[in-house]
């Protein structure tokens, strides 16, 4: 992986693209500048999440991702999370099979069930939605390598099917997990190459979750040091705290529907109190640090770089 070149060896960071916009207005050019300048500083990736429905204008993370794409050659990307099980996972193996080309070989596919809300509005039956995302997961692994798939399962089935070309990454780009439920965490291990934790639970909920997945990783005799733990954190830097903790707080009232969620979750602050919460994060099992602004993109996108990266 590239690192920060502040930080070298130390702890990646990553940045969120730009995707929501609670003021209703698309700005495009915002999000090219952003992705282009992330290259620049050398970020280690670019990260988009999947929000299909709701209030706030957001972008398609898969096109968000092929956008990205287009517009840079080093800085790895990746999805956090899809929520394959609302998909077709043989369109979205070709899409991401697709991806994975045209960005050479950069791609990190992050997967996670979603709520059952989400299952119930697309009239998908939400009892069994772990096992349709398992299944999906699985079929998408199938169709990147192997040459000819039969798969007969319960949510889907394919007889003698061809999917080419294959994705650059060999035998196909990391598949990370994320959830919150136990069964999340075992099916990381089972299935994954990876694990991100979500930007919506606490420090603490997160150092519960790397401590459960370093004992299910010993106990299926995978190595815990070869298993790549992030977390996204919403930061925003800023000494005015309340001035900051008020437009988090708008943010997540319009994303999340919970305003209290912000104080729960969010680092913000100075430089110092950000550092100091960030590397808590890293204390607590995130061997990578997915730096998610909300508001004033591109002036944190600096500041990630100039004031975060060297202290961290």
């Amino acid at each position: 992986m590239c690192y920060l070149a502040a930080v070298a060896a130390r702890v990646p960071l990553a940045v969120a693209v730009p995707q929501t916009f609670p003021d209703g207005r698309v700005d495009i050019a915002r999000v090219r500048q952003f992705v282009t300048r992330a290259e620049a500083l050398r970020f280690d990736s670019l990260w988009t999440v999947e929000q299909i429905l709701g209030g706030v204008p957001s972008l398609d993370p898969v096109d968000t991702l092929t956008y990205a794409a287009a517009l840079t050659s080093r800085i790895r990307l990746g999805a956090a999370v899809l929520l394959t099980a609302l998909r077709s996972p043989v369109h979205l193996a070709k899409q991401l099979a697709t991806i994975d080309h045209l960005s050479g070989g950069r791609l990190v596919v992050g997967v996670g069930v979603g709520n059952p809300r989400a299952y119930e509005i697309m009239g998908i039956p939400t009892a069994r939605r772990g096992a349709r995302f398992a299944e999906s997961v699985r079929l998408m692994r199938a169709l990147w390598t192997e040459p000819r798939v039969s798969f007969a399962g319960e949510f889907w089935r394919v007889t003698d099917a061809r999917m080419e070309p294959k994705p650059v990454q060999q035998p196909h780009p990391p598949i990370w997990f994320g959830g919150h439920h136990p069964n999340a965490l075992r099916r990381a291990v089972e299935l994954g190459d990876g694990f991100v934790g979500a930007g919506s639970i606490a420090t603490a909920t997160f150092a519960e979750q790397t401590t459960v997945l370093r004992r299910l990783l010993a106990d299926a005799g995978r190595d815990p040091a070869a298993f790549p733990v992030g977390k996204r954190v919403y930061v925003a830097i800023d000494r005015d705290r309340d001035r900051a903790g008020r437009r988090l707080g708008e943010w997540f009232a319009a994303f999340y529907g919970r305003a209290e969620l912000a104080a729960e979750v969010a680092v913000w602050g100075d430089v110092q109190e950000c550092v100091d919460r960030l590397a808590a994060v890293a204390a607590a099992g995130a061997r990578f640090l997915l730096l998610n602004p909300v508001f004033d993109d591109l002036e944190h996108l600096e500041r990630f770089a100039a004031d975060l990266a060297p202290k961290l």
